[in-house]
C-alpha cells in the first residue's frame, strides 16, 4: 500500500473515531467498527492495534475517562483481532458477520467491565446477567453503528485501492 493511501486510511480511522464527540444516540459509535476497520485495513500489526486505540484515546481526551475503560481498550484490542482475521476475506457477508460478531464480542467485554467495576452489581453469576440485561436495549445501536461505521470505512478502504488501482494502470 502506498505511504499516501496509508496516511488516508488512518486519517479516516482518526476522523471517524472523533465522530464520538458530535452529538448521537446512547451507544452510536464507531468504537467496534474502528477497532475492526484497523484490524483488517492496516497491514502494519502494530499499526493495526496503535492507531484505532490512539484515534480513541484521542476522542476520550475530550470526552473523559472512567473506571471501565480498560475493558472498553481489551474489547478494541479483541476485535482488532477479529479484523486481522478478516483481512483476507473482504466479501460484504463477511463483513457484516465480522460487524455482528465483533459487537457482540465487545458488548460482552465492555459490560463484564460495568459489572466488575460499577459496585452497581453482586458479584455473581445473577448480578453479570443483571449487568448484561440492563444493557441489552442499547445493543441495536451498538450494532446499528458498527455496520455503519464499517461500511463507512471499508467503502472508502476500497474506493482508495480503485483509485490506485487506476493511477496504476495509467502509469504503466
Amino acid at each position: 500500500m502506498k505511504a499516501r493511501t496509508l496516511w488516508i486510511l488512518i486519517a479516516t480511522i482518526v476522523v471517524v473515531a472523533l465522530t464520538r464527540l458530535l452529538p448521537h444516540p446512547p451507544n452510536f459509535s464507531p468504537v467496534v467498527a474502528v477497532a475492526l476497520f484497523g484490524g483488517a485495513a492496516l497491514a502494519d500489526r502494530k499499526l493495526a492495534f496503535i492507531v484505532p486505540i490512539a484515534a480513541m484515546l484521542l476522542a476520550d481526551f475530550f470526552i473523559g475517562f472512567h473506571d471501565t475503560m480498560v475493558f472498553v481498550y481489551l474489547g478494541m484490542v479483541l476485535v482488532v483481532g477479529l479484523g486481522q482475521i478478516l483481512a483476507r476475506r473482504r466479501q460484504p457477508a463477511v463483513l457484516v458477520s465480522g460487524a455482528i460478531v465483533g459487537s457482540g464480542l465487545f458488548f460482552v467485554v465492555s459490560n463484564t467491565g460495568m459489572w466488575w467495576l460499577s459496585g452497581m452489581y453482586q458479584y455473581s453469576v445473577e448480578g453479570l446477567m443483571l449487568c448484561y440485561a440492563a444493557a441489552w436495549p442499547f445493543f441495536h445501536n451498538t450494532l446499528l453503528a458498527t455496520v455503519f461505521y464499517s461500511a463507512l470505512l471499508f467503502g472508502v478502504e476500497y474506493y482508495l485501492r480503485r483509485i490506485a488501482v487506476k493511477e496504476k494502470v495509467m502509469l504503466s
